[in-house]
């Protein structure tokens, strides 16, 4: 059974001193290094959140978020820690200003990416577990994929406390295996 690694939105904006960091982000490096090196990963996928200066989700344009992840910035490349090397394939969210671009598989090529593979199962792993990894975990069970999500490769922005806990238990509920 094909298994894919799904790494998503290891970008510098969302690690302590980014420009929406999300609190021990740079803590799960390492993990999911290791994740990326295993040999049981067919495929190893990472997401980027790739936002337009005028994306909707900006504060400045109505949204809730800081202006993060633009394209071509700084902030949109992968964290340095990340051993990029390993990564198969990347995949572009959020590109367009009306799209949230929370799911890996919103308007993007991940579908086909994985159904070319073969893929069966993917591991969910990145930032952050309140938005995007559960986001792309729930659309990865709608697509009839199994998911598991490495609750030691993620980290959540928790806008109020315990919403990493709730999207935990949300991804658990609709199928997802949580290790």
């Amino acid at each position: 059974m094909p298994e894919a690694l799904l790494i998503i939105d290891y970008q510098n904006d969302f690690i302590p001193g980014g420009a929406l960091a999300v609190t021990g982000g740079d803590e799960i490096a390492d993990r999911i290094n290791a994740l990326a090196a295993d040999p049981r990963f067919d495929l190893v996928v990472a997401t980027r959140d790739w936002h337009p200066a005028n994306h909707g989700s900006f504060a400045e344009q109505g949204g809730p978020w800081p202006v993060h992840c633009v394209q071509g910035s700084h902030g949109a490349e992968f964290s340095p820690a990340l051993e990029t090397e390993r990564i198969d394939a990347v995949v572009d969210a959020g590109q367009k200003p009306d799209l949230e671009g929370y799911s890996g598989f919103e308007e993007t090529n991940l579908l086909d990416l994985l159904r070319e593979r073969d893929v069966d199962k993917v591991t969910v792993v990145g930032l952050a577990t309140d938005y995007c990894v559960k986001h792309t975990a729930l659309d990865a069970l709608r697509e009839g994929f199994e998911v598991e999500v490495d609750s030691s490769a993620v980290r959540g922005v928790e806008v109020q406390p315990g919403d990493s806990e709730r999207a935990v238990e949300e991804m658990r509920a609709a199928g997802a295996r949580i290790t």
